[in-house]
């Protein structure tokens, strides 16, 4: 996968977005890679019940879609405001989940769930710089929010509730618009979780200390 499999930045997107329009990049990449890979039409045709997150970016409440056109529920709860315009569901207007919950354990609980596996992809906590331009830059600082985010809901959980944290990539440095080092994140994870399930991690609930926000000096 390349970057612009994902962000396709033409010369029309970034006239249009400095003509005030009111994103950077088109979601067609994103769209065409659903399409291609998602076997079902429809999320309640999914095997495992799938619910899906976005906001409503009027309101700024949390929507949970589980029923309607997968595509555009997860076009939705991927509409990083300014890279991508809000995508119209219904008769509401969604942006990216990670507003409102991008990890949303409560809204699992909620659902029923009272054994939960947490997957976080942490952040950058090697940079020595910020990341260069501006999506880069928006990116990295929503998965700070999303850390502290976590973090926070964790904490405010039913103590009746279980829940495993695998730990993320650490240290990490990059940007998540950069997909030059795809193939080897996925083989640091792969490397690092096998060691944790090995070690135990699925027999030790609620440990979430490795979530701490921290950054490595050089």
């Amino acid at each position: 996968m390349h970057r612009r499999d994902v962000f396709q930045v033409t010369w029309g997107t970034v006239l249009g977005f400095i003509r005030r329009r009111d994103f950077l990049a088109t979601s067609e990449g994103l769209r065409r890679l659903v399409d291609k890979h998602l076997p079902y039409h429809n999320l309640e045709e999914a095997k495992i019940p799938v619910h899906i997150v976005a906001t409503d970016i009027l309101s700024g409440e949390t929507v949970v879609l589980s029923k309607g056109p997968a595509a555009e529920a997860i076009l939705a709860s991927v509409a990083i405001p300014p890279a991508f315009a809000p995508v119209k569901f219904e008769h509401l207007y969604l942006a990216d989940g990670a507003f409102t919950s991008n990890t949303p354990v409560k809204i699992a609980v909620e659902l029923g769930a009272q054994r939960l596996i947490v997957l976080p992809t942490g952040y950058a906590c090697a940079l020595e710089a910020p990341p260069t331009g501006a999506i880069a830059n928006a990116l990295h600082a929503l998965t700070l929010l999303i850390a502290r985010q976590l973090l926070n809901e964790l904490e405010h959980l039913d103590q009746k509730i279980d829940y495993f944290i695998v730990p993320p990539l650490c240290p990490l440095a990059g940007s998540p618009y950069d997909f030059s080092q795809t193939s080897l994140l996925i083989a640091r994870a792969v490397e690092s979780t096998s060691a944790w399930l090995a070690a135990g991690g699925l027999e030790r609930p609620r440990v979430h200390k490795h979530l701490s926000l921290h950054k490595h000096s050089h």
